[in-house]
C-alpha cells in the first residue's frame, strides 16, 4: 500500500505504474495508453511536479522514467508525505 501527500493528484499513481511497467516515455504515449487516462496536458503537470519531489526523472525531449524512489513509493517502502520538494 502507497502513501500519498497532499501535492499528489490521482493520475500520479497511474503514471507511476505506466513507467514500472513500460519504462520511459512521454506525456503523450502514456495519455494514448489505456492506463493513464488523463489529458497530456495533466500528464505533463504530474510528471513535473513527480520530478521536484524526486519520484521521476526527466529524461530529455519529453520523456519521463521512474526513479528508486518512485519504485519505493509504488511498492509501499515510502511515504510520500515525508518527501521534500526540490
Amino acid at each position: 500500500m502507497s502513501f500519498d501527500a497532499d501535492w499528489m493528484s490521482r493520475a500520479d499513481d497511474r503514471i507511476l505504474e505506466h513507467l514500472t511497467d513500460d519504462g520511459p516515455d512521454t506525456p503523450k504515449e502514456m495519455a494514448d495508453s489505456d492506463r493513464v487516462r488523463f489529458s497530456r496536458q495533466h500528464i505533463n503537470a504530474r510528471c513535473k511536479t513527480l520530478v521536484i519531489y524526486g519520484l521521476l526523472i526527466h529524461l530529455g525531449n519529453g520523456v519521463y522514467d521512474i526513479t528508486r524512489q518512485g519504485e519505493q513509493y509504488l511498492a509501499g517502502e515510502l511515504d510520500a508525505r515525508d518527501l521534500e520538494g526540490e
